[in-house]
């Protein structure tokens, strides 16, 4: 198998995937492993809050998120322990693939994505693709205090350890986050990208000399 196929209470009309380590290599066209529409607007992500149209002026642009509301676009975003989010409205209108590491989750890449897709948090379904598990994501004060100080219910996402540094939960923080926005249908999160390496590429557990897996969704067709 060259992909998963997410796993969602989401219309028939939705296509959601996330390629495996032995689907795809990140030099070549999406088409090769899975049947999409056309080939996706790849951006240049940077860990950031900037938000995208899926449209082909904003190929190669700087952003985190990709968002579309017209049929056989491909919002797609690749990882290697970030967390893939992937959305989409319960009535198949829009989508959006979402790249969130925890730095773009501090800034609040998820709240932008959400305030340019304009839906109400109870109409959104979101599916969490593959990511570094809770076990093996170690980090830093810094990290803990920059989403702490933001959300107090965040500390149940963070576990010390014996060095004096985190276990986070990047599915846990995403869903706090989505619930603080009206999101409550929110599927996924059992992956872990570092130690499932016959599925997945992680960029900690291979030194960042690794691939990448590409999440994406689209609308298959025209909702009317």
């Amino acid at each position: 198998m060259n992909y998963i196929q997410a796993n969602w209470s989401a219309p028939t009309n939705i296509k959601a995937y996330t390629t495996l380590r032995s689907g795809w290599r990140d030099q070549q066209p999406l088409a090769t492993c899975l049947l999409v529409p056309a080939e996706p607007i790849w951006i240049k992500q940077t860990h950031g809050i900037c938000v995208v149209k899926a449209v082909p002026e904003n190929n190669g642009r700087e952003a985190d998120a990709v968002f579309t509301n017209e049929p056989h676009q491909v919002c797609a975003v690749t990882t290697a322990d970030c967390l893939p989010l992937l959305i989409c409205h319960r009535q198949g209108s829009c989508v959006a693939a979402i790249h969130a590491g925890w730095r773009g989750l501090a800034a609040g890449i998820i709240e932008a994505t959400l305030d340019q897709l304009q839906q109400s948090g109870e109409d959104l379904l979101v599916w969490m693709g593959p990511a570094i598990g809770p076990e093996k994501f170690e980090v830093g004060q810094d990290v803990y205090d920059a989403f702490t100080s933001q959300h107090s219910q965040s500390v149940r996402a963070f576990i010390p350890n014996h060095r004096g540094q985190w276990f986070a939960n990047l599915y846990e923080l995403a869903k706090i986050r989505l619930k603080l926005r009206g999101v409550t249908q929110v599927v996924g999160g059992h992956f872990c990208t570092y130690t499932q390496q016959d599925l997945f590429f992680s960029y900690r557990r291979d030194k960042g000399t690794t691939g990448r897996m590409a999440s994406m969704i689209w609308i298959e067709n025209d909702h009317s």
